[in-house]
């Protein structure tokens, strides 16, 4: 059986490639990929007579190394937000009142917030009733009655 050798360009190909799923599919999980095929791109074009097996196990390690390097770095280094509730929109409105578009009945109601309808959970309540959102679970929010 033939063994196919790979060249250094076989490696800027693929580090190209990465790249190219990177830009389309923002993760910073094929950037990594792409870096650690350039850098053995790099190697065998300095020392050629690298096996295959060899260079795939460069590019494994410095994939691995570098992905995992980075999510280390990540979790450590979080970006802090000066408005960290932008996109849970419903989380930015615990602690207001509103009133009751439609009454609570078996537990189910509903709120009218801006130009959008919201379900609620609480205690039964009438449709004049004030209610003050306590907590958000997805798109329905937990209430209790305002006195």
């Amino acid at each position: 059986m033939t063994e196919m050798a790979l060249v250094f360009w076989y490696w800027w190909v693929l580090a190209v490639i990465c790249l190219v799923v990177e830009i389309i599919i923002p993760a910073f999980f094929f950037l990594w990929m792409s870096v650690s095929a350039l850098i053995t791109g790099i190697i065998v074009w300095l020392i050629p007579a690298i096996s295959t097996e060899v260079q795939i196990l460069i590019f494994s390690v410095l994939a691995m190394t570098a992905i995992i390097g980075w999510r280390v770095y990540g979790k450590k280094y979080t970006i802090e937000s000066d408005q960290p509730l932008l996109n849970k929109r419903g989380s930015q409105y615990i602690g207001r009142v509103f009133n009751l578009h439609e009454a609570i009945e078996n537990g189910e109601g509903k709120i009218k917030v801006d130009d959008t309808i919201w379900k609620v959970h609480g205690v039964d309540c009438d449709i004049k009733t004030k209610v003050k959102v306590i907590a958000s679970r997805g798109t329905v929010f937990d209430v209790e009655k305002v006195e």
